[in-house]
């Protein structure tokens, strides 16, 4: 039974870390990284200043969704972040999610 447990979690860990790494692929593929990068400012914020400033806020995920697809202005200083069409709303979704869980 232990070995069953052990395989299990190990499993879990892998599946956990895969779908991580899968974000920032998406990330890449998505070109979010020409402008961010996760600790530190390039163009736009980090996006680990993205998820301490949107922490705790139950609107976050819906209102960055919005913000990835049609872009925005003024949240984070002069240069707004240009609409993203090539984003559909599912891959929008799994990238804000990777975003909010950056530390």
């Amino acid at each position: 039974m232990k070995r069953i447990l052990m395989v299990g979690i190990a499993a879990v860990s892998a599946f956990a870390a895969q779908g991580a790494m899968a974000n920032a692929d998406l990330a890449k593929a998505k070109n979010c990284m020409a402008c961010h990068a996760v600790a530190n400012k390039v163009v736009g914020p980090a996006f680990k200043d993205v998820a301490a400033k949107y922490a705790g806020q139950k609107d976050a995920e819906g209102k960055l969704v919005t913000k990835v697809m049609k872009g925005g202005s003024g949240t984070w200083g002069a240069v707004p972040m240009p609409a993203n069409p090539q984003v559909s709303e599912a891959e929008a979704k799994t990238l804000v999610k990777w975003v909010l869980s950056q530390k």
